[in-house]
């Protein structure tokens, strides 16, 4: 035998603890595309979607919004000139070690 019960007099939540609930918030992405969702935002600004996202589109393009692989690259710049210094004056003691005094 089942119960019935009405959820219309069950309160599930707390009230007034919670964020506003918007139906209609409304997304805008970089590339132009937008549609609408439920957020607790009304209005959300995005830099990829599915639209210009380069996994989804296939063209290999880079984002990189925080300049992270310029400095990564400038890393790894510094790190070689030093590995290569550091070769340079292993061999220059290798020498003079080779020369008679």
């Amino acid at each position: 035998m089942t119960s019935l019960v009405s959820y219309d007099s069950i309160h599930f939540m707390k009230k007034d603890i919670h964020s506003v609930y918007y139906k209609n918030a409304k997304i805008t992405c970089s590339c132009g595309k937008q549609w609408v969702v439920g957020s607790t935002r009304p209005e959300m600004s995005i830099e990829l979607c599915s639209n210009c996202h380069p996994f989804y589109t296939g063209k290999k393009k880079l984002v990189d919004t925080a300049r992270k692989v310029e400095q990564f690259q400038a890393r790894a710049i510094k790190t070689q000139a030093l590995k290569d210094r550091q070769v340079k004056q292993k061999q220059l003691q290798k020498k003079r070690s080779r020369k008679p005094a």
